[in-house]
């Protein structure tokens, strides 16, 4: 056979594959037609293909002969189902019921009929192409359609969780989360290190929190862990650069969270790739469409936003049901604005981040900048009296460390560095493979990368630790002060944000950065963290000098000691509770006043408080700790709390979106609307216009407008344990 008889003839099996294609697609829309007639006309159709070699389009041939396979096993499906219908009488029975309590039923069995095989996991659950078993499976596996009367509820497909409780008891004996951290990766291996370096200390935190709490009996949760940035899935861009200078806070605080979850006692499982996140959760077969095997297995699950995103392509509708009990590790904080998927998207806070609908306190933080957020945090070794003695005694009065491992940081720091070699000798610990990294001047002494023992012996020699303005919010000035050192860093003018600094751009927060680490100006300050404007060189220079005179201490925040972070995640576990529906409270549109005075003046302050004998909900953190007051004009409620010694407490503004508050805070309203605004509760001064929030999910303790000012519900807190009020043990 000639080339062009041959083509001639790929091109007839060609058009003869698409009519049969069309012919198919007819017969499977067929339902009134007989099963040996639709073979029939499929044979005929068949029959009339001549046999040929495959040359040119093979690939093209190959894709219409797949296509032609999925119809006609759809065919057969639909004949073997309508057979078994006839026999077990069901015929009749598996019409699309109409019922408002399911409008979405109808449209869900249409997209059934048409995209069923689109997923394997459709026909695990049973799914054989009938409309019996779309109504099945949309009634019973998904909640589209009502139960089926002619089919069995008295007993469950699956296994319930058992509702039997166990006791949480300290652990003290870490050798068991070793062995479940796992091996492989080299961030692996740095997050076990750390782990047992401070096995000793996390074991004398417990024996503490456990005599504070007197023993109390604690529930021990079942806990999911998935790390999603560790994934082969997600990248994993931070296991390589491990022991070249790379980002290590975020695999600190990680190695802290697991600590924490194990030492507390509870039943604890680990994933650091999609196949054993998928093992854990019981997801079928398939590519995700369909919901877990079963209930939830676990009452918790810890992950980050490339986990969280997994977690979408795998769990299917089971997401939805369960999001309340994921828990997101979010390092730079997820405002409520852009939390919510359809605000986010209409007033322009729409990022690759956020929109996820949870409760904003559902993402944890590593630093407690951000009320609206849990702060869950990480630690620092804990010096005993002795360490600190011997620290003191063997300080080097001229000695600074930089703050940089990577040779990018040093760029363009010449003048800074050149001012504070003329008082002290410059240490550094940047990374490098062959050679000295030209970018550190000859007159520093670099360490190159340091392994943690040996860099806690660097800092506690030094006298200074001195930040350029980058990384952002890390763990390394903590660990700095906690060694006897003072931290020197960088003032912002204006501020660094999503609005004006690249590293912010499409982070899900507004937050205003005013130095390299606001944590360290704000809570720790003077004389441990002096903050300088280091464009100016006189007082970067008169700051240096004073340094040098200063005597410090070691010292370090209860709230990033064992201790510290035992007893706040100790407090979020058996407290937080995002599944159980809010109890009714006064709308936040009604009229109808409850009996009493909720709100009270407090003695000698101009703040309002909860009465003692105001009947409310039950509320974690206790009605006891509120504080209510009212903003500046275009002052969040963040700044406003901060501004009298407290903190904003978003779990209370449920309690104070309400006409009452208003009234006893004797704001005049000629007009009360109720709105999805994440400024409200707030009012209009000139306009003498108030407004109440109307979503749940956007109350906000940050947000703010120049027109409004915001009402706000503030509370007390522990000392060096901001996230915890005095009552909240």
């Amino acid at each position: 056979m000639g080339v062009v008889e041959s083509r001639g003839v790929l091109r007839k099996i060609s058009d003869m594959l698409e009519v049969i294609m069309k012919r198919i697609d007819s017969l499977s829309r067929l339902d009134n037609a007989s099963d040996s007639r639709r073979l029939e006309e499929l044979s005929s159709a068949i029959n009339r293909i001549q046999p040929a070699g495959l040359v040119e389009r093979i690939q093209a041939i190959a894709q219409n002969v797949s296509n032609m396979a999925v119809r006609v096993e759809q065919i057969l499906q639909n004949s073997m189902a309508a057979g078994r219908a006839v026999r077990d009488g069901t015929t009749g029975q598996c019409e699309v019921p109409r019922d408002p309590r399911y409008p979405d039923c109808s449209s869900k069995v249409e997209w059934m009929r048409s995209r069923w095989t689109s997923d394997p996991c459709y026909a695990f659950y049973g799914v054989d192409g009938s409309d019996c078993s779309f109504l099945v499976y949309l009634s019973e596996v998904e909640w589209f359609c009502p139960p089926l009367p002619w089919r069995n509820h008295t007993t469950s497909p699956t296994l319930r969780k058992s509702s039997s409780k166990r006791q949480a008891a300290f652990r003290t004996d870490l050798v068991s989360l070793l062995e479940q951290v796992g091996t492989g990766k080299e961030s692996l291996s740095f997050m076990k290190r750390r782990i047992r370096r401070l096995a000793a200390q996390w074991a004398t935190a417990a024996q503490r929190l456990d005599s504070k709490l007197y023993h109390r009996w604690r529930e021990q949760k079942k806990i999911l862990v998935h790390v999603g940035f560790l994934t082969e899935e997600s990248g994993d861009v931070f296991s390589p650069k491990v022991l070249k200078g790379g980002p290590l806070g975020e695999m600190v605080q990680w190695a802290d969270i697991l600590t924490a979850l194990y030492v507390l006692g509870h039943n604890l499982k680990i994933s650091v790739s999609v196949k054993e996140l998928q093992g854990f959760l019981g997801v079928p077969p398939g590519r995700g469409s369909c919901p877990l095997t079963g209930p939830l297995p676990f009452d918790l699950i810890y992950t980050d936003y490339h986990g969280l995103q997994q977690m979408k392509q795998h769990m299917g509708l089971s997401l939805k049901k369960y999001k309340c009990h994921i828990r997101v590790i979010d390092t730079f904080g997820t405002e409520p604005a852009y939390n919510h998927e359809e605000y986010a998207t209409l007033h322009g806070y729409r990022t690759n981040w956020g929109y996820w609908n949870l409760n904003s306190r559902q993402y944890m933080t590593m630093f407690p900048h951000t009320p609206d957020n849990s702060f869950m945090g990480f630690v620092s070794e804990e010096l005993n009296s002795t360490e600190k003695h011997n620290i003191q005694l063997n300080k080097v009065r001229n000695m600074a460390v930089v703050y940089g491992k990577e040779v990018s940081m040093w760029k363009g720091k010449e003048r800074f560095l050149q001012i504070l070699h003329r008082y002290m000798e410059v240490h550094g610990t940047v990374y490098y493979e062959t050679q000295r990294p030209p970018e550190v001047p000859a007159f520093v002494k670099n360490h190159g990368l340091l392994p943690q023992h040996e860099l806690q012996t660097l800092l506690r020699k030094a006298k200074l630790f001195i930040g350029f303005g980058f990384p952002y919010e890390g763990p390394a000035p903590l660990e700095a002060i906690a060694n006897g050192c003072v931290f020197l860093q960088p003032r912002f003018h204006p501020p660094h944000s999503s609005l004006n600094h690249e590293f912010f751009r499409g982070k899900p927060t507004s937050r205003e950065v005013s130095s390299q680490h606001p944590y360290a100006e704000q809570y720790i300050g003077p004389p441990h963290v002096i903050t300088v404007d280091f464009n100016n060189s006189e007082e970067f220079e008169t700051a240096v000098k004073e340094i040098m005179r200063t005597q410090v201490e070691p010292f370090l925040p209860y709230e990033y000691t064992c201790e510290g972070m035992l007893e706040r995640v100790h407090a979020y576990i058996q407290h937080q509770d995002f599944c159980s529906p809010e109890t009714p409270f006064p709308a936040a549109n009604g009229s109808q006043a409850w009996q009493g005075n909720s709100f009270v003046p407090l003695p000698n302050s101009t703040l309002l408080g909860w009465a003692a004998n105001a009947s409310a909900p039950p509320c974690w953190p206790p009605l006891s700790a509120l504080r209510l007051l009212v903003s500046d004009e275009g002052q969040s409620c963040v700044d406003a709390c901060r501004g009298v010694g407290l903190v904003c407490e978003p779990a209370f503004f449920h309690f104070i979106n309400n006409k009452q508050a208003l009234v006893r805070l004797e704001v005049q309203c000629e007009a009360v609307e109720s709105e999805m605004n994440h400024i409200f509760p707030a009012f209009s001064v000139q306009r003498r216009e108030c407004g109440l929030q109307k979503e749940p999910l956007l109350f906000s303790c940050a947000g703010r407008n120049p027109k409004y000012r915001r009402v706000c519900p503030c509370r007390d807190f522990r000392q060096e344990q901001v996230a915890l009020c005095r009552d909240c043990l």
